[in-house]
């Protein structure tokens, strides 16, 4: 019964969600449906957004963010992410609950208004822990991990890891990344 039901939700899920590309085994397309399709898509919540977004977490300026693939912006609880000054996002990005991405500021002189846009760029095979802030200017290289509850207000260079210090920001260097998703069948 299982495998005739993925075999009925797998086109359904695909013209949904034409940007969501995940490797075989990730997921399945009977989970996507009860946890993201039924609320996004029926409900309405985050309707035109053309990957899984959790209910609970709110993408602003969606058209602004380029996404690879393994990555889906907003599919964890309580994200928030504010993209009209642009966003990128490589391939292999995971992120954790809570997550506050802003790549905007608002104005010096009325917090009303946004003020310049700066962007964020997060390269590939990076894992961002939960209650995490990235703030508007930031880039992130590729293999990075960033310790739950950082704020990020700098860039981060590629292979290291990223945990908060009562002071200071620490980066401990660590191997390249050793899985290429890009190398997998994708769902």
């Amino acid at each position: 019964m299982k495998q005739i039901l993925e075999i009925l939700l797998k086109p359904l899920i695909r013209w949904a969600y034409p940007q969501f590309k995940r490797q075989k085994g990730y997921t399945t397309y009977r989970s996507i449906f009860l946890h993201y399709f039924v609320l996004q898509k029926i409900i309405g919540f985050h309707r035109r957004i053309p990957w899984p977004v959790h209910f609970t977490s709110t993408v602003r300026g969606w058209e602004f963010i380029e996404k690879g693939i393994c990555c889906d912006p907003g599919d964890n609880m309580g994200t928030y992410i504010n993209a009209y000054g642009g966003l990128k996002f490589g391939n292999n990005v995971n992120m954790g609950p809570n997550l506050v991405i802003s790549t905007v500021n608002h104005s010096k002189y009325d917090d009303r208004k946004t003020g310049y846009k700066k962007g964020v760029t997060i390269g590939n095979n990076v894992w961002i822990g939960a209650n995490c802030v990235i703030t508007a200017g930031v880039t992130i290289g590729d293999n990075v991990t960033i310790g739950a509850g950082c704020v990020i207000r700098q860039d981060i260079p590629s292979n290291v890891v990223v945990v908060e210090k009562s002071d200071a920001l620490e980066f401990i260097p660590k191997r390249e990344y050793e899985w290429d998703c890009t190398q997998d069948e994708l769902m």
